[in-house]
């Protein structure tokens, strides 16, 4: 039977695939279909709802705003919204980092973030290539593209994707493996061939390249590479920010800073289109309209990322509890790592950011169609979408992730004994 979606949806579509049914409500952890059945959501908007589907703070705060006729777009005009947003980011997330970051509100999505950062790196410094990395995923417009390695995203271009040039991530090369050393050494070295870059882009947990985890000692080596050779630095937090890693940047637990900071996904609270650069003052350097858009920071978004900051970030009980659940879902990974040598390599990620990595993509996929048939909504990553990836809501409770896991175990089981019964 021929549905809208057949008739009117273009055929790039992709989690519809993998979750063919219609939803029609969502609260907390949970979402609802049509027909009434319930699924226990490990995707969330694949990061975009760190605090769930409709938290009751956020909704609130949104609805008032709305009922009062507050200003819903401004362009990048002064509104209270906006005003009350950056007070609280300044004030619960900036200076107690001490960080000194001004915000640049670009178009609503990540990868336009990513677009401003690279875009302001190379007008800072006059120079044009960026360093990217093995796995690294920052979007799909041309210039995050171009800092993307995933063939088959790369592979939509329909045109050359330059001025990146692509270095090992930490462990890329096997475990032992130093990638910066080869770095190092090209920027010693005037015939390497590599055009000494205006920037680093680089994600400490890389979502859709397989949870691939760098270290502090590979973070603070980077750091120390960059500052020597005057190189700008450009964390991108669009997925491992907003706590999904147990602090609110990634990369806190290094003790770096980084020059450039974008953000997404989550910064709204309640999956609303908002995303952000932050940057060093002194690389402000945009003249007025010079990068500009018509959806530059979003209203309803400050109002609901405000609450969002306010409810959750005021103090580290929030972020405590997201590191115990992650240290809980590390435990349940890895025992079905150790029960099923024959289907999982590893437990990839950090904190509420984990993995499994699979033996083949096929295997994979076979979890997660049998794990949404028991009721878990739970996708797959890496460069052979070999990773089944929990990326639950952060505010789930201990009893609702055990559940999760539980479904997430019978599907293993299930797909281990038809294996083994094809093989016999």
């Amino acid at each position: 039977m021929m549905t809208i979606f057949d008739v009117m949806e273009s055929s790039v579509q992709t989690y519809a695939r993998s979750f063919p049914v219609v939803f029609d409500q969502a609260k907390g952890v949970w979402l609802h279909d049509r027909s009434g059945k319930r699924y226990l959501d490990f995707l969330a908007g694949a990061g975009t709802l760190n605090y769930g589907h409709n938290h009751p703070a956020l909704k609130e705060a949104l609805i008032e705003y709305i009922q009062h006729d507050g200003i819903a777009h401004g362009l990048d005009m002064h509104t209270d919204a906006k005003a009350k947003f950056l007070s609280a980011l300044q004030n619960i997330i900036l200076k107690p980092r001490d960080l000194d970051h001004v915000a640049q509100f670009t178009g609503p999505t990540g990868t336009n973030a990513v677009e401003a950062a690279m875009k302001l790196a190379r007008k800072v410094t006059g120079r044009e290539n960026i360093v990217a990395f093995t796995n690294g995923f920052h979007g799909v417009s041309l210039g995050a593209l171009a800092a993307t390695g995933n063939q088959h995203h790369r592979g939509g271009a329909g045109t050359v994707l330059a001025n990146v040039t692509r270095l090992p991530y930490d462990g890329y090369a096997g475990t032992g493996e130093d990638s910066l050393v080869l770095f190092e050494a090209m920027l010693n070295d005037n015939s390497s061939g590599l055009d000494k870059p205006a920037a680093v882009l680089f994600e400490v947990v890389q979502g859709e390249g397989g949870l691939n985890a760098s270290s502090t000692k590979w973070l603070q080596r980077l750091e120390k590479i960059c500052r020597a050779h005057d190189i700008l630095m450009i964390a991108d937090d669009i997925q491992a920010g907003c706590g999904r890693t147990g602090t609110f940047f990634s990369f806190e637990p290094a003790g770096i800073k980084p020059d450039i900071i974008t953000l997404s996904k989550s910064l709204s609270g309640m999956g609303l289109p908002f995303a952000l650069v932050l940057l060093r003052p002194d690389l402000d350097q945009w003249e007025p309209g010079e990068h500009n858009g018509t959806f530059r920071g979003n209203n309803h978004a400050f109002i609901t990322a405000r609450k969002a900051l306010e409810t959750f970030w005021q103090d580290d009980e929030f972020a405590a509890g997201v590191r115990a659940k992650g240290e809980l879902l590390t435990a349940r990974l890895q025992k079905l790592v150790d029960k099923y040598p024959q289907l999982f390599d590893k437990v990839k990620g950090r904190g509420m950011m984990q993995g499994i990595a699979c033996v083949n993509g096929d295997i994979a996929d076979e979890i997660t169609s049998r794990a949404f048939e028991l009721g878990l909504v739970i996708e797959t990553a890496g460069p052979e979408d070999e990773v089944v990836k929990c990326l639950c809501p952060l505010i789930i409770t201990e009893a609702e992730l055990t559940q999760g896991l539980d479904w997430l175990e019978e599907a293993i089981v299930d797909v281990a004994a038809k294996r083994l019964k094809k093989a016999s």
